[in-house]
């Protein structure tokens, strides 16, 4: 991968990362799958960046970004999953 398509990818994700953020703090209710989704795809854009541009602290951060972010999502989907009938 070109150095400058890395760049994009990682921009995007920073992007996401900053949506994402500004979304959790104009809601009133927020959408913990929409949310970590968000988070996750960020994450995971960064980290294809970081495989161009690799900087160890960010790819630990960025993969327990991405951890918590899926947690989040297997969590979101059993609370959903648990309100809907059955």
């Amino acid at each position: 991968m070109s150095p400058l398509a890395a760049n994009i990818i990682g921009i995007i994700g920073s992007v996401l990362f900053m949506g994402g953020f500004i979304y959790a703090n104009r809601v009133e209710q927020i959408d913990k799958l929409l949310f970590n989704a968000i988070n996750l795809a960020g994450a995971i854009l960064l980290l294809i960046s970081l495989s161009v541009h690799f900087n160890l602290a960010a790819v630990i951060l960025e993969t327990a970004w991405g951890l918590i972010a899926l947690s989040g999502i297997i969590k979101a989907l059993r609370e959903r999953r648990k309100g809907s009938p059955s």
